[in-house]
């Protein structure tokens, strides 16, 4: 697996700890490799179910488990494949954490405008709420993927994928204070494409702009400090939660399945019900 797909050591232990466990057990049964079936696995699952173990460690162990079985029909060491009937658990999507708009409005409000730094973070900070971006699209944007005559900024997401997301009047605003004020302040004399550089005039790396959101979080005296998901998430929630479209919402984001963006979903089960009470004939009734 190592040569076939290029594992990091932390997960080739992972899988080695997964079949040790496996195996262990079923020398304790008397099962011998060649008589493994499907129920044996399944006994096993429900031990480890049993166990309370958790069911994305489980859903690893299953993973580890189907390509060591394949791998043991290919090899001929089984002529019955015990884990092909074998379904993965489901699991529960984690609801991505997002900050409120009032929240929102505090950490806009904490860069200072005045000072050439400040002023590029207040329009990286802008920009990246009215936009959605991957903190990956924000920092490596350069001159020429923004539109400060039509308002849009050229975004080339995951797969080299290239969409057009709209940057709304406030982000508009900040980030063209920043480039006619801050940005050749910043760059002393260096030549840069870089939309947003860094002291050596590159563009900003993910980890410094992590920071510098720590920084202004800690400023606008926000308990929890956000990471640059955050914004992306607050983004897609007060969009869905102003009446936004749930496509609208995927082509702005760049997801390429609806799947990804329906996670949101449940930041707009207080609007449904609002607006369901106040225009459904018999809501109130």
């Amino acid at each position: 697996m190592w040569i076939q797909r290029g594992l990091s050591d932390n997960t080739l232990q992972a899988y080695r700890t997964d079949l040790t466990k496996l195996f262990d057990w079923l020398a304790k049964q008397n099962i011998n490799l060649a008589a493994v079936s499907t129920a044996d696995i399944q006994h096993y699952l429900s031990l480890r179910h049993e166990q309370g173990l958790k069911a994305r460690s489980t859903a690893r162990a299953l993973s580890t488990m189907r390509r060591f079985f394949q791998y043991a029909v290919a090899q001929q060491w089984l002529t019955v494949n015990p884990m092909a009937l074998i379904e993965n658990p489901k699991l529960p999507k984690p609801l991505p954490k997002s900050l409120s708009e009032q929240q929102i409005e505090l950490l806009l409000a904490a860069p200072n405008p005045e000072i050439a730094m400040e002023l590029r973070d207040k329009a990286m900070i802008e920009l990246m709420y009215a936009t959605g971006l991957r903190v990956s699209e924000l920092v490596n944007m350069t001159l020429s993927d923004v539109s400060l005559r039509q308002g849009v900024v050229r975004v080339t997401g995951k797969g080299g994928k290239e969409r057009i997301v709209p940057m709304g009047e406030e982000a508009l605003h900040w980030l063209t204070s920043y480039v006619q004020l801050a940005r050749a302040e910043l760059l002393k004399g260096c030549d840069s494409d870089a939309m947003f550089p860094g002291r050596q005039g590159n563009s900003m790396t993910r980890q410094t702009f992590w920071h510098r959101l720590k920084h202004y979080a800690t400023r606008a005296g926000l308990q929890s400090l956000p990471s640059p998901h955050m914004l992306r998430h607050a983004f897609a929630t007060h969009l869905l939660n102003h009446g936004a479209d749930l496509r609208v919402v995927q082509l702005l984001l760049g997801h390429s399945d609806l799947s990804t963006t329906q996670i949101y979903t449940h930041v707009a089960n207080a609007r449904l019900q609002q607006v369901h009470a106040q225009h459904h004939p018999r809501a109130q009734g």
